[in-house]
């Protein structure tokens, strides 16, 4: 067993690529919801935003992958279509497609979380992690099931 992967670095383009790489361990899945959040901070906030990238597994075999950063406003939002000519606009949808359950936090003086948690599936590259349990957060957006 591993501790989890905790990653910091300034929100950029280039940073999108050293996220996936860094967390191919994790398989596809996860690199492609990381990928994706990373590039909706830059999009939406700008280049250099401080961000946190964090990705555990479960005793269960789920992933859970969190991405961190300051600003606490605007909430993602999953739209309901992407035009077929449209350059931006389905992260969210796939981000929803293959997680279990995704979601928006806040925590006190940390600004906001966008957390997912993906399934272990069979030759998913899934890496078993020690169990260690998320900060105490509330889902206030996103898809939970519970």
């Amino acid at each position: 067993m591993r501790p989890a992967t905790t990653l910091e670095l300034l929100a950029t383009p280039a940073e999108v690529s050293g996220v996936r790489r860094a967390l191919r361990a994790y398989g596809a899945d996860v690199q492609l919801c990381a990928s994706e959040l990373v590039t909706n901070v830059v999009q939406h906030l700008g280049e250099g935003v401080p961000v946190t990238v964090r990705v555990w597994c479960d005793d269960g075999g789920r992933t859970r992958l969190e991405v961190t950063h300051p600003d606490p406003r605007a909430l993602p939002v999953l739209r309901a279509s992407v035009g077929a000519d449209e350059e931006s606009g389905r992260g969210l949808a796939l981000l929803d497609a293959l997680a279990a359950r995704w979601g928006v936090a806040y925590g006190p003086g940390r600004g906001k979380t966008v957390w997912c948690e993906l399934e272990a599936g069979p030759g998913d590259g899934a890496v078993p992690v020690a169990s260690v349990g998320g900060p105490g957060r509330t889902a206030t957006a996103g898809r939970d099931p519970r």
